[in-house]
């Protein structure tokens, strides 16, 4: 059986902004149809409570092997469900990594060092913080619906925050004394209306959002920098207080200083935490427009205040309005557009390694799958012959091959193990030079 993925969200029958996209895509050249899943997954109605139930507290030898995987070279998001899903735990994953990259003809991988994961586990308590992983129960379930959600979160704060799902609010960095108090004033009525305020702790719009939201109420911030690098330095303070608040969330590892390759995987955190993305003063080609992309792509929804069509910060968040995003100009617009929580509509989220029809219960047994068999050694040969730069749809390898998903999934694990393949967005993968793996494990977006 191929490794379970975490499906999309279904969007609301009541969001005319995909059916308003579909037609105009071709005008907003950020926001793109091809991204998007050609269907959706059959649905099964789960509660929240029944989502947490399926995942009990891991021992302390799994949490450290988990951490140490998720930090360890060309595992990213993907690649560590995949391992999970074959391995059956962390602990035997690290064991059977070397062996894994070796049978994928590449160059050498290494493994997180025990030590080191030791070290940041130790520094992450003494910060008051903690290591939340994708399956942990108190993992935010909005952002675990994500197929690329992250391994690893370094939380400050109190996970109630993100219970029932947020309202981000997105825009410019540069942007204009109204923008700002709209900013604020949006989220301090969205925060006493029982909403957490998600952003992004920049300059401009994220933190006037942040600053409304504490007055009535939570709102959590995703960082793209360690949890110990307050970004901008001006904004420490104000970390601060929305640790005491609401919480601080990162995927990067402790001394991270945020670079601009960190900031789009940080805005698919905003989106993902969030029932709805509300975008005030973005220009084209502005993150704010990669967190509304990342948004429509897991099915949340869309607003835009709109501004002058004479300042370039407004023409990114007018065109939204314009393909059919929610016109924003108050909070009970956007409180009366909002879905209901979308695991009450019955989004599928399996658990990574539990049957389809597997009881609720702790990690055993969402583990029950056990370790795939090793694929046969000719299997190897028959998928490099199948690969190259050009994307190739797994399906069609499967049917190619006349043998089980399960087994090619093996040795496209091993592969990218080896630094051969990589997966893309549809079940397509396509083959990569060893020396294009060159960025931290927790920067791939395997």
């Amino acid at each position: 059986m191929a490794a379970p993925a975490f499906p999309r969200l279904q969007p609301q029958v009541t969001n005319v902004f995909c059916a308003t996209f579909f037609q105009k895509s071709r005008s907003f050249p950020y926001l793109r149809t091809s991204a998007l899943p050609a269907h959706q997954p059959q649905v099964t109605t789960l509660t929240v409570s029944a989502l947490l139930s399926r995942s009990a507290p891991a021992s302390d030898a799994e949490c450290l092997a988990r951490l140490r995987l998720a930090r360890s070279d060309r595992v990213g998001p993907a690649t560590y469900r995949r391992l999970l899903h074959r391995c059956g735990s962390a602990v035997a994953a690290i064991q059977a990594l070397p062996d894994l990259a070796r049978a994928g003809g590449g160059v050498p991988l290494k493994v997180y060092p025990e030590n080191l994961a030791r070290r940041e586990q130790d520094r992450v308590a003494k910060l008051g913080a903690r290591l939340l992983f994708v399956d942990a129960p108190d993992y935010p379930p909005l952002l675990a619906l994500l197929p690329d959600a992250p391994s690893c979160l370094t939380v400050l704060g109190d996970p109630v925050a993100w219970r029932d799902g947020g309202v981000a609010i997105v825009g410019s960095r540069n942007a204009l004394a109204g923008g700002c108090l709209m900013a604020a004033k949006l989220a301090e009525a969205l925060a006493g209306a029982g909403k957490p305020v998600v952003s992004g702790l920049a300059r401009g719009i994220d933190t006037a959002a942040h600053t409304g939201a504490l007055r009535r109420g939570l709102t959590l911030a995703a960082i793209a920098g360690g949890i110990d690098v307050p970004y901008p330095e001006e904004n420490a303070d104000l970390q601060r207080r929305i640790a005491d608040q609401g919480a601080v969330l990162t995927e990067a590892p402790l001394g991270t200083a945020p670079q601009s390759r960190h900031f789009p995987r940080r805005n698919r955190i905003i989106a993902g935490l969030s029932l709805g993305v509300v975008v005030i003063e973005a220009a084209p080609k502005s993150g704010s427009l990669i967190t509304a992309r990342l948004a429509l792509e897991a099915g949340r929804e869309l607003f835009a205040v709109p501004g002058s069509p004479l300042d370039p910060r407004c023409l990114g968040s007018n065109d939204l309005i314009r393909q059919g995003a929610h016109l924003t100009e108050r909070a009970e617009d956007v409180l009366a557009n909002l879905p209901t929580h979308p695991l009450e509509q019955g989004v599928r989220r399996l658990a990574l390694f539990a049957h389809d029809d597997a009881e609720p219960g702790g990690l055993a047994e969402a583990q029950a799958p056990g370790p795939v068999p090793d694929p046969p050694a000719w299997l190897h040969d028959a998928v490099l012959e199948m690969l190259s730069p050009t994307p190739a749809s797994v399906d069609d390898m499967v049917a190619h091959c006349q043998v089980s998903a399960a087994a090619v999934n093996a040795v496209l694990l091993e592969l990218e193990l080896a630094g051969r393949v990589t997966f893309l967005p549809g079940n397509r993968v396509a083959a990569i030079s060893a020396d294009a793996w060159t960025l931290d494990a927790w920067e791939q977006d395997a």
